[in-house]
């Protein structure tokens, strides 16, 4: 048993997902803007064992920004915190909200996802990652396979 990776999943897909929450190691939110090629996004994100901060790790909700407006991430902040808590610590284009609320249901992930399309005019792609599942496992959870890229060995 290894890592699974699943990627390009949508926020209703993940309504249909029962994973084992405590299986899930991390998740990503890739929140693009049309046009795609100018690379404007924000990413949210989370780590079961916390991101790195300098040299520690920080628990919580964390999000990252490219070739979005300064004017915008107080907006993007509030929002989450609004939902999770957590003290804004920023460091260069990631803003963590330390020990803000964490979630793993898919529901959760998946309904934050559709917020984050209607709130900040993005189009979602969610990302997930598990530890130690068997293909059985990934089956019965009803996680699609053509979107699985497996992690090579631990």
């Amino acid at each position: 048993m290894a890592r699974s990776r699943y990627w390009k999943l949508t926020s209703d897909e993940m309504s249909g997902f029962t994973y084992d929450e405590s299986k899930l190691l991390n998740w990503e939110i890739k929140c693009v803007r049309e046009p795609e090629d100018e690379a404007h996004f924000i990413g949210v994100f989370m780590y079961r064992y916390g991101t790195a901060y300098d040299y520690e790790s920080v628990k919580g909700i964390c999000y990252f920004h490219n070739n979005i407006d300064r004017k915008e991430l107080p907006a993007i902040t509030d929002f989450l915190q609004k939902k999770y808590g957590g003290k804004e610590i920023e460091k260069g284009e990631r803003i963590f909200l330390k020990d803000s609320k964490e979630i793993y249901s898919s529901n959760d992930i998946g309904n934050l996802a559709k917020e984050m399309e209607s709130k900040f005019n993005t189009k979602a792609t969610i990302s997930l990652e598990f530890d130690d599942l068997t293909q059985e496992q990934l089956k019965e959870y009803g996680l699609p396979e053509a979107k699985l890229l497996p992690i090579p060995g631990k």
